[in-house]
């Protein structure tokens, strides 16, 4: 039996369906949705994460096209299958617009669908436009009336670090979804999906009963593709990249776990794959890092260095759900733009303390992210030369030659050009941190506490502890004596590995490791 095609780049369901490409099902949500009572509802994803198919997918549910669901769950679930007027808006073309242009970008939006309705001569504002239209399909049709919205924030996502450009688009924005509230008896249901929640938007200011429902559990699997879904919708798909790749069935579903699982959307949520990673990778039989060529994330390195955190910062940490969901505009940390875009995810959830367990989800992401910031820290440097050197170190580390490593990469420092207001430790710390964890195979981490003292960095190979300490401007054996005067060593006795302390000593002029030293 010949496997189906991946939709990849494809977010239309009609089309899927139609070019009988593989659709994971979600149908089921859909219904629950649809027949929960409720009518305004919001549902927050990363990028690339299936918001534009599942909006498509409302949008042929709610124009009675039964024939596109046969197979499906809701085929069974669903009795009457009546026909909505719907109003389909998508927001992803409003991005890197000034005020004008955005005004002229809803403008067209809405001329769109005035035309579906006949609507020749309309309003002038974009709130009675919008009110008029969803007025007119409403007395036309008789019956209520379906607005999707989708990326409803992407036009304020790349100026959220901005605050005079965001509050002009933000105007603008909140007027557009206006009438919404005004319109709600004449409003069979409303959709709206987006990265993050931006409370001063008229949605969620006016709107007090808009079910927000991106940490509920009985939706957690509604967007990417759950372990579940993978074991049995995929589970030929599976075989097949595993004799493309020479491994075993079960290899093959470890590597997909360790490069594209580890998403968790609500307290007890199942683990939810990247599908647009996941896809990609069934599609080439190769794991790529295909999450993050889809898009550099600008924004957020933007965010990141406004709130200047720190890259060893990113990762497992404790919070409350208030501290990761909370709006973009008053942002105190960098953790709910984290969250929100993907970047860390629930690990875990206590009941009794409702603390949140938070943390970089897969290796694609660690990777990946880590690979966009080390420009920021190594000005000048060419991604390809970076990539080489950090790949040649991880050889040499994983044959037990850190003293070759270092040489390498020194060599690779060396290259590039001096980068400004780095005469502190923190600052090698960091680069040191980046590149280690960028050669993958390994854990690393910072500033480890011991009764004695912080270890700079450590880092666990398959078969070796090393503890790494860095001096500025004074000498790799002062960096050693304080490893063996505070016994670094004693704190992880029991690991199980030989532990190997290293020496380094920057040199703040040169910008480069200037010597250092190895002790078993």
């Amino acid at each position: 039996m010949a496997l189906k095609l991946y939709p990849v780049g494809i977010q239309t369901f009609e089309r899927i369906r139609k070019e009988n490409k593989l659709y994971i099902d979600k149908t089921e949500y859909i219904y629950r949705m649809t027949h929960s009572g409720g009518c305004y509802f919001f549902l927050s994803r990363p990028r690339r994460f299936g918001k534009s198919l599942l909006v498509s997918t409302f949008e042929s549910y709610f124009s009675g096209k039964k024939e596109l669901f046969e197979g499906l769950a809701i085929e069974k679930l669903e009795q009457e299958w009546m026909e909505y007027p719907v109003l389909h808006f998508d927001m992803s073309g409003g991005k890197h617009m000034e005020k004008e242009q955005l005004e002229d970008y809803l403008s067209n939006r809405l001329e769109a669908e005035e035309r579906k309705w006949g609507i020749t001569h309309s309003k002038r504002g974009v709130n009675d436009r919008l009110t008029e239209l969803i007025t007119t399909a409403y007395e036309i049709s008789g019956k209520q009336v379906v607005v999707l919205i989708d990326e409803y924030d992407a036009p304020m996502l790349d100026v959220a670090h901005e605050r005079k450009t965001l509050d002009e688009l933000r105007n603008v924005m909140r007027n557009f979804y206006s009438p919404l509230k005004m319109c709600e008896p004449m409003l069979r249901f409303v959709f709206l999906t987006g990265i993050t929640k931006f409370s001063q938007v008229s949605i969620f200011s006016e709107l007090n009963n808009i079910k927000n429902i991106s940490l509920d559990d009985e939706y957690a699997g509604v967007c990417g593709i759950t372990k579940e879904e993978l074991l049995t919708q995929m589970s030929e798909d599976i075989d097949v990249l595993a004799e493309a790749l020479e491994m075993t069935r079960e290899e093959t579903i470890a590597k997909l776990k360790e490069n594209y699982d580890g998403y968790h959307f609500s307290p007890a949520s199942s683990d939810v794959f990247n599908p647009y990673s996941l896809l990609n990778c069934f599609d080439d039989k190769n794991f790529g890092a295909y999450w993050f060529s889809s898009g550099t994330p600008t924004y957020l390195i933007n965010m990141l260095r406004k709130f200047k955190v720190l890259p060893a910062k990113i990762g497992r940490s404790l919070a409350r759900s208030s501290a990761f969901d909370a709006p973009t505009e008053n942002l105190k940390t960098i953790t709910p733009l984290l969250y929100q875009s993907g970047y860390i995810t629930i690990k875990g959830y206590d009941k009794m303390s409702q603390l949140f367990t938070l943390d970089l989800p897969n290796k694609e992401i660690k990777v990946g992210l880590f690979e966009s910031l080390l420009p920021y820290y190594l000005e000048g440097m060419y991604a390809e030369e970076g990539d080489v050197a950090i790949a040649q170190m991880s050889v040499l580390i994983r044959q037990g030659d850190m003293d070759g490593a270092l040489r390498l990469l020194q060599e690779f420092l060396g290259t590039v050009p001096y980068c400004n207001n780095t005469n502190y430790e923190g600052h090698y710390q960091q680069v040191l941190f980046i590149i280690f964890t960028l050669l993958t195979h390994f854990v690393v981490d910072v500033e480890v506490h011991t009764p004695n003292g912080r270890v700079d960095v450590v880092m666990e190979t398959e078969d070796t502890l090393y503890l790494i300490e860095l001096k500025l401007n004074k000498s790799a054996q002062a960096a050693m004596q304080q490893i063996n005067l505070k016994q670094y060593d004693q704190r992880f006795a029991r690991c199980g590995k030989p532990i190997v302390k290293v020496g380094v000593n920057f040199d703040a002029k040169k910008g480069n490791i200037e010597d250092w030293t190895i002790e078993p």
